[in-house]
């Protein structure tokens, strides 16, 4: 189904959800391994494999080549789709929207995809303005969406009135009525600037808008997208307690409350998520991936080729290990093979880079016996 949203354009309506992530799986009975499909709360299945839309420049070909890499993976095994409104200035969620428009009009439903985005970072529309001062001063200060006083480090802002607008417009741009996952983008920006009181009263009233935006349909769940917060020591400047923005969240919302997902790096080189006990749970510092477990998080990796950085020259021990040749398969293998690890997001700005890394689809996750070859070998 579609709807007509103010402004006449189309957007589809539903969410991903647990028929439906399920029905998408079976389609690839028979061609996808054990383990590469995963449950969450709340019954969604999630591909081990999630399709990033970072990089690229904001012009058409890449637009184009976006939508055919997007298209290419949903029909390959993976339907997890992430992306952020700063990225290339809205186009990639723009590409992302086309691409949805091809894949409702090859038999997928909207029930199956697991759509995800971020708000945080001010953007401009479609490319940088000459005067980038002025367009967000006419688009967003003259209008009353935030004051001065709500910008961190001159370019994030989590002001409810902002992340309202960013939402509107991402939903707009990907031709959804409902975003799966919402993620704050890198909240930890603002603690260059406020005090850890002033973050997390900001934080709380960021939650109570998205706990509306639940009940509004407008958004499923959310999270937190991070890139040092989680993976820090205790002490660092911009660390983030799990359990802290999680008691935020029930101090919102009760236990049943919408903050589900955190993303954070966790490859081969930036291991943090796994290996270093920096979150506190019942009075014992644990892993990331140990928290989130206790909390009910998902967890979501980003970087799991490091940006291509991963895919050469990386320690035979890995390859002896993991049991493969290519060095972006083993760096992909390895962190979406990580128990606690939901689905392992890379990158893919062209089909060429799609059909490459969903061969991994009729491979098995690395076992425990696997990984602990791996961590003997490298110590």
């Amino acid at each position: 189904m579609s709807s007509t949203a103010p402004g006449g354009e189309e957007r589809k309506t539903g969410s991903a959800t647990a028929d439906g992530s399920l029905r998408y799986a079976a389609r690839f009975q028979g061609r996808s391994a054990a383990g590469h499909f995963r449950e969450i709360r709340g019954g969604l299945v999630l591909s081990s494999i999630g399709i990033g839309t970072y990089l690229g420049e904001p012009d058409d070909s890449t637009d184009r080549a976006y939508t055919d890499a997007v298209v290419t993976a949903v029909e390959s095994g993976i339907n997890v789709v992430d992306s952020a409104i700063n990225y290339r200035f809205q186009r990639s969620e723009r590409a992302i929207g086309a691409a949805l428009k091809d894949l409702f009009a090859k038999g997928y439903s909207r029930d199956e995809i697991v759509l995800c985005t971020k708000a945080g970072f001010l953007t401009p529309d479609g490319e940088m303005p000459a005067d980038p001062n002025s367009y967000f001063s006419r688009e967003f200060l003259e209008r009353g969406i935030f004051t001065a006083d709500d910008i961190a480090a001159g370019c994030h802002c989590m002001a409810p009135g902002y992340l309202s607008d960013q939402l509107e417009r991402s939903r707009r741009n990907l031709g959804v009525a409902t975003i799966d996952v919402f993620y704050l983008h890198n909240p930890e920006t603002q603690l260059s600037e406020v005090s850890p009181e002033v973050f997390r009263a900001r934080i709380r009233e960021a939650f109570l808008f998205l706990e509306s935006s639940v009940a509004s349909k407008a958004i499923r769940a959310y999270g937190l997208a991070t890139w040092n917060s989680f993976r820090d020591a205790p002490e660092a400047n911009g660390y983030l307690s799990l359990k802290e923005m999680a008691d935020i969240a029930r101090d919102v919302a009760g236990d049943d409350h919408h903050f589900r997902f955190v993303q954070l790096p966790f490859n081969i080189a930036m291991p943090e998520a796994l290996t270093r006990p920096n979150q506190m749970i019942d009075g014992k510092l644990v892993p990331m991936v140990q928290a989130a477990r206790a909390l009910n998080i998902a967890l979501i990796t980003s970087a799991a080729l490091l940006q291509g950085q991963l895919t050469k020259n990386l320690p035979p021990f890995i390859r002896a290990a993991l049991g493969l040749q290519d060095n972006s398969s083993l760096a992909l293998q390895f962190a979406r093979s990580v128990p606690g690890l939901t689905t392992a997001l890379v990158g893919m700005s062209n089909v060429q880079h799609v059909k490459a890394n969903t061969q991994l689809v009729s491979v098995e996750p690395a076992s425990r016996e696997q990984f602990l070859k791996l961590f003997e070998a490298k110590h």
